[in-house]
């Protein structure tokens, strides 16, 4: 059991691919979307996790969570008991500083949109930020994969 302590920003460009030094295909989904418990199950490429997550703070900053490694066969059937709206993705890794950026590409209904994560070990740790960074959205629920799996980017991108 773990607290996770991250920040999310929109990403501007494709610049971070070339720095990316690991990239992985996702498929995930949710068992559970209530706001304040989620169950993911994910699958990455020959891995499966369900993951829980709490409620985030007020600021978004922080939230409860715990992941547990499964086998790929019952990741594979426990998607096809999650909510409408699975999510795809590639992740890529990013090392910029003494940090790692997860950027997340996605497809699918969010084609277009991607966001960068970068856990941190306490709130208010300072990082360098790279400059295909953009706007913060942190605490924005809209960007959680929870909600675009239920509310994806193509609808409300007008």
């Amino acid at each position: 059991m773990a607290v996770e302590i991250e920040r999310k920003f929109l990403v501007t460009s494709n610049a971070f691919k070339e720095m990316a030094f690991n990239s992985y295909i996702i498929k995930q989904g949710f068992l559970n979307r209530d706001a304040n418990r989620t169950v993911r199950v994910r699958l990455k490429e020959d891995k499966g996790y369900i993951t829980v997550k709490g409620k985030s703070s007020n600021d978004g900053l922080s939230r409860f969570e715990w992941e547990k490694e499964i086998s790929k066969d019952d990741a594979e059937h426990l998607l096809t008991l999650c909510e409408d709206g699975i999510i795809d993705k590639i992740r890529y890794e990013v090392k910029f500083g003494n940090h790692l950026f997860e950027v997340d590409e996605f497809f699918g209904d969010n084609k277009g949109l991607i966001i960068a994560e970068i856990e941190l070990k306490f709130e208010n740790e300072s990082f360098n930020k790279p400059n295909w960074l953009s706007e913060e959205v942190t605490g924005d629920v809209k960007y959680y994969n929870s909600q675009l799996s239920k509310f994806p980017y193509k609808q409300w991108i007008k």
